[in-house]
């Protein structure tokens, strides 16, 4: 059952990512709104994608505060 989870949010990941890239080329919807859920749930699969979102959360906590 784990791996048809793992199939479903991959797919589910990579078609928020889909639709985000082409919310950045069309004003009318946000890109960013359906990319970000997009790379949490491919992170909640691949180890590497969570890895990156991670640092990119830490730089940005970084630029907050400062």
């Amino acid at each position: 059952m784990k791996p048809l989870i793992n199939i479903i949010k991959t797919i589910v990941g990579i078609i928020f990512i889909i639709i985000g890239l082409i919310g950045g080329l069309i004003p009318i919807l946000q890109g960013w709104m359906f990319g970000i859920p997009g790379l949490m749930i491919l992170g909640s699969v691949f180890p590497s994608v969570k890895k990156w979102t991670d640092k990119m959360v830490e730089k940005a906590k970084k630029k907050i505060k400062s």
